[in-house]
């Protein structure tokens, strides 16, 4: 990657190959923020790389499973020899839905007989992953004068919303998925809190229901759209908010 692109920043954008990711990348390069992507399938996210690269952004592709402790430990490697062991912003993004085919598709609740492989699995991706990446990857933000962590959750995360028979949610309960991004949203609170007198800020936030893989032919809104509070976050000034829950500026209750 270019050194000497304008903002002197890079970005690592989890599940950056496609949808949601891709186009958050895309955001912040447009920004001048270096980026680089990682994703399971090389095909796939060299092809991401390059179509941002086409576009003049400054962007890279880092393979494997981010579930596998080899290559969240790799991924710190691969950020130690190639940007001098820093890191400015990490955006939590990657997540799996096996509730049912996608968000768009009637999800009854099962919650009194959800496999344990089901819950395991979006546990391992949507949680786990994330958790322990970012805890490998902190020593390496700390260094960056302002660094950002954004933590994809979703609405379906609220304890709060899922209570209210009045909410938009009340009548969705996935619990596998819900409840990753519930545990998520305490991994967001506890790191804040940790971090409150560094620079560092970590928020989660609700990209909307987008039209991708996960979210179906039925969600309202385009990746454009739902890429827009990642970008937000991940660039926030000296004075943003820390420890939040967030779609758009608006905060979602916990």
């Amino acid at each position: 990657m270019n050194s000497n692109h304008r903002s002197g920043q890079v970005a690592l954008i989890t599940g950056g190959a496609r949808g949601i990711g891709l186009e958050t990348a895309r955001g912040l390069g447009r920004l001048g923020i270096g980026v680089v992507l990682t994703g399971r399938d090389p095909n796939r996210g060299a092809t991401a790389a390059n179509s941002l690269r086409a576009e003049g952004i400054d962007a890279e592709y880092f393979g494997g499973d981010l579930t596998d402790p080899k290559h969240r430990q790799a991924c710190v490697s691969y950020f130690e020899r190639h940007h001098h062991g820093k890191l400015d912003i990490l955006v939590n993004n990657a997540a799996v839905w096996l509730d049912s085919e996608s968000a768009s598709h009637t999800t009854p609740n099962r919650t009194s007989s959800l496999s344990a492989e089901v819950l395991r699995a979006t546990f391992e991706a949507n949680f786990f992953a994330p958790v322990l990446l970012t805890q490998l990857l902190l020593p390496l933000i700390l260094k960056a004068p302002a660094g950002r962590i954004v933590n994809v959750s979703a609405e379906l995360g609220s304890l709060s919303l899922h209570a209210d028979p009045s909410s938009i949610v009340y009548g969705l309960k996935p619990f596998a998925y819900a409840s990753s991004k519930t545990a998520l949203n305490a991994f967001t609170v506890h790191l804040a809190h940790e971090l409150r007198d560094t620079p560092v800020k970590v928020n989660s936030v609700h990209p909307g229901w987008v039209r991708t893989a996960m979210g179906g032919s039925k969600a309202p809104l385009d990746v454009v759209e739902g890429s827009r509070t990642s970008v937000h976050f991940a660039t926030l000034p000296w004075n943003g908010p820390t420890g939040g829950y967030f779609r758009a500026d608006e905060a979602i209750p916990w």
